[in-house]
């Protein structure tokens, strides 16, 4: 068997790159397409993929050119870039190698991601004074994710080696295509059917498009109106979704949500030694604080002398009961020189005198009482005219015919008007 004419997959490769390389048509090629999987490495290289409806190439852009950008790129965004196409032997996969990037839009996934976050944030659902507490000790956590793939496998793996007192409950989920937005909203609100301290809800990474239920806005309602705690664990660090906006606390990665849902196991024992050392410290200076104070007492005077404590007390007693029966004596006295005084007065000792200074009074004020009474005129000859019931005081009261009531003092009479005289200092006048 002739093996000379079987080549390595490294010769190939290089036959391939260097074909590329040759090729002046593809030296300097001119692309437009939608960004996706982008991550701006630490070293400042660009990593990402161009797309369209039907294709994708991988794309790469050295710090050199990387750092000319005048733009931040992002997943979604719609670009022009320059660069050159070649083999990356390693892989066998070609790719190109972008020297220059131009924006050329925003993608319709990247603007439909910005209008719902506008929305949402307007209408508070981002607000800080909507998130709820994370539990520190949780027992029972819940999540909502696929129920195969590296998520939940990180999840559980990182829950059971940090805190595998815990109970967990998986809620399986579509977390890709068209059905996994309502299918996540589904599985939120039956969890809040169980009794779970936490919840957690994501997936692994991928692309935007990968990523988009949880972008959807029944999904962020979801999460906002969950009454258990969410923690947001959606691909990786880098991926920002509508629902880490919305969730109680986000996480960088579905590894890092279960780091933050529970402590650590070994952080706990520590902290538990920790308290039962300061304790143990708190009880023992209790006790000799306390050991203190009781010999102190045991070796105060009073305690070693108690009658002289027993002959203070009772020197106070005779005290305060002498200068209560010097009150009791000194008002006593005062009462019974004020007897004394009522009984000396000049009017008790005659009360005969009394009774007739009081008749004269009565007397007094009667005379005068009758010398005021409208009546007692008569009885000196006078007589009182009333017209309807009022006392007449003027002839100006009185018309001809008017019927006059004339009292005197023995009875009364009725009078017709016939002629009405007028007096003006003893002149005399006349009025029909």
């Amino acid at each position: 068997m002739d093996q000379d004419k079987y080549l390595s997959i490294s010769a190939i490769t290089r036959y391939l790159k260097h074909k590329f390389d040759c090729d002046a048509h593809l030296n300097r090629v001119f692309l437009k397409g939608e960004i996706s999987n982008f991550k701006a490495h630490t070293t400042g290289h660009f990593y990402f993929s161009l797309k369209d409806e039907q294709s994708k190439i991988n794309a790469i852009m050295f710090r050199t050119y990387a750092s000319q950008v005048s733009f931040v790129p992002m997943e979604g965004m719609k670009v022009l870039v320059i660069g050159r196409i070649s083999v990356y032997e390693a892989t066998g996969g070609y790719q190109i190698y972008v020297e220059d990037m131009q924006e050329d839009g925003v993608g319709n996934l990247y603007i439909a991601f910005e209008k719902l976050k506008k929305k949402l944030a307007l209408e508070g659902l981002f607000a800080e004074v909507h998130k709820k507490p994370i539990p520190k000790i949780p027992e029972r956590i819940g999540i909502v994710t696929a129920p195969t793939g590296a998520a939940i496998k990180d999840i559980l793996s990182t829950l059971k080696r940090r805190f595998p007192f815990c109970e967990t409950f998986l809620f399986p989920a579509l977390v890709q295509g068209e059905n996994a937005a309502l299918d996540i909203a589904t599985k939120i609100r039956l969890a809040e059917q169980y009794d779970i301290d936490i919840l957690i809800v994501g997936r692994g990474g991928g692309s935007i498009e990968d990523l988009w239920p949880f972008n959807e806005e029944i999904v962020a309602r979801a999460i906002y109106e969950c009454s258990i705690p969410v923690i947001s664990a959606v691909g990786h660090e880098v991926d920002y979704t509508i629902a880490d906006f919305v969730a109680d606390l986000r996480a960088p990665t579905p590894t890092g949500a279960a780091e933050i849902a529970v402590p650590h196991v070994n952080d706990l024992n520590t902290l538990l030694k920790q308290l039962s050392i300061r304790l143990q410290e708190n009880i023992y200076q209790k006790i000799n604080y306390n050991k203190l104070y009781l010999e102190s007492v045991k070796g105060s005077f009073v305690i070693k002398n108690p009658m002289i404590m027993y002959e203070n007390k009772k020197q106070q007693l005779d005290l305060i009961w002498e200068r209560f029966n010097r009150s009791v004596m000194r008002k006593l006295e005062m009462e019974q020189h004020r007897f004394d005084r009522m009984k000396s007065n000049y009017l008790l000792q005659n009360p005969k005198e009394l009774y007739q200074k009081h008749i004269m009074q009565l007397q007094g004020i009667l005379e005068k009482l009758e010398l005021l009474n409208p009546l007692g005129v008569l009885k000196r000859g006078y007589s009182l005219a009333y017209i309807d019931d009022n006392i007449l005081k003027s002839v100006h009261d009185v018309q001809v015919s008017d019927l006059i009531d004339l009292k005197l003092q023995d009875g009364g009479l009725r009078l017709q008007v016939l002629e009405v005289k007028e007096e003006d200092y003893g002149r005399e006048e006349s009025s029909v």
